[in-house]
């Protein structure tokens, strides 16, 4: 079973059991559905109800409506399995994109070797191509990504 992080359940929220998970998962619209599965210490939760709240995402899960039966899961980290996430043809999990090949519009070709975060909206790749070059993911540059092949085409921005 292949699981993805998904966030992590940080607090309780009022006395019928709810809880706030914190995540800055990108595809939360895929995850966090009524009748879809968390994965928390290797055990499935079926999720009842779902919100948002503030920055957080609020369920409940199948069983536990008091604030007393969900005390152990505080500060546990929660997963949904891959499979479940039925991701479009141009969505890409992060952990997913290390090591595709990247290629330039003008010939040259290098691999992502990680992904960070420069705000909470703003992702770079940081890709070895002759030397070591940081590119916006949301951005122009980006042209193509290709599953099937794992290459991403971008457009290379005089100064790279």
């Amino acid at each position: 079973m292949d699981l993805v992080k998904v966030g992590k359940i940080v607090n309780t929220h009022g006395i019928k059991g709810e809880i706030r998970i914190l995540s800055s998962f990108p595809f939360k619209d895929k995850v966090f559905k009524i009748n879809n599965y968390l994965i928390i210490d290797d055990k499935k939760y079926k999720i009842m109800t779902y919100r948002v709240h503030k920055n957080f995402d609020m369920v409940t899960l199948e069983g536990y409506n008091d604030i007393n039966e969900v005390l152990f899961l505080m500060k546990k980290d929660v997963y949904v399995e891959k499979s479940s996430l039925s991701l479009e043809d141009d969505e890409v999990l992060d952990e997913d994109l290390i090591d595709y090949t990247v290629l330039t519009k003008d010939g040259r070709s290098g691999t992502i070797k990680e992904i960070f975060y420069a705000s909470e909206t703003n992702k770079i790749l940081r890709v070895m191509l002759d030397e070591e070059v940081l590119i916006p993911y949301y951005s122009p540059m980006v042209v193509e990504i290709n599953k099937k092949d794992r290459t991403i085409t971008i457009d290379v921005v005089k100064g790279l």
